[in-house]
């Protein structure tokens, strides 16, 4: 009567890496952080058409819920303590989007008070060209990340403190 055993008798092997950054890629929660333009094309990606929850992308206002950081304008030297302050107050790992030209390299703005790219104070994984860059480049971008992520090594083991995490190869 019924199904004694559903799934029979199997086995499933995998690595523990592979676990680790599949429950990882598949969960990132990135911070909101717009500081121009470009926020209102990253709260696009964000919306009904794009659909970024379907990737398991849930934006997060605090960044003590957040592991990625998506940097969207222009950075000015003002802003730039807070914006390291955030980064410090998010938990490990850590990624940073760069999103626009501004936040690549400074864009149209080569004066004293813009930082000329975000990469002088953060280490940025993905870039995102574009002044502004349309959502399906952010979509993109993303996707990257997720890639990258899912190419990391001993991301377990580093979070016990046995080594250290792994970057994939470029």
């Amino acid at each position: 009567m019924g199904v004694e055993h559903p799934l029979g008798d199997n086995v499933v092997t995998t690595s523990l890496d592979f676990v680790v950054n599949w429950a990882r890629r598949s969960s990132i929660w990135p911070m909101t952080f717009g500081l121009a333009c470009c926020a209102i094309e990253m709260m696009a990606t964000g919306a009904s058409k794009f659909d970024l929850d379907r990737f398991g992308i849930i934006f997060r206002a605090s960044s003590r819920q957040a592991d990625c950081i998506i940097i969207a304008g222009t950075v000015t030297k003002k802003m730039l303590p807070v914006i390291k302050t955030v980064y410090e107050q998010m938990p490990e790992p850590k990624w940073v989007i760069a999103m626009g030209a501004c936040a690549c390299s400074g864009g149209i703005f080569d004066t004293y008070s813009v930082v000329q790219g975000i990469d002088e104070a953060l280490p940025v994984d993905v870039y995102i060209p574009g002044c502004p860059p349309r959502p399906e480049a952010l979509l993109y971008g993303i996707l990257k990340l997720q890639d990258k992520i899912g190419r990391e090594r001993n991301s377990f083991g580093s979070a016990i403190g046995l080594g250290e995490r792994l970057e994939p190869a470029a």
